[in-house]
């Protein structure tokens, strides 16, 4: 577990182990979310990075005869 300290400003610096881990850049953008007593910070990634990412799954859906 690593510890960060909040500066006079509110801020804090992302430790260098998990900005390479999570592949933080420079300049990303992050939501900062209360949950459950604690903040979480989940990063913002544009819908272009989604494209594809449902790809293969299963699209059948049983349906009523009477509803086709």
């Amino acid at each position: 577990m690593t510890v960060v300290k909040v500066s006079p400003k509110f801020q804090v610096v992302i430790p260098k182990v998990i900005r390479e881990a999570l592949g933080i850049k420079s300049g990303a953008r992050l939501h900062a979310i209360q949950y459950r007593g604690r903040i979480e910070l989940v990063q913002v990634r544009p819908p272009k990075e989604a494209r594809g990412f449902l790809s293969g799954i299963d699209t059948t859906v049983p349906r009523d005869r009477d509803r086709v």
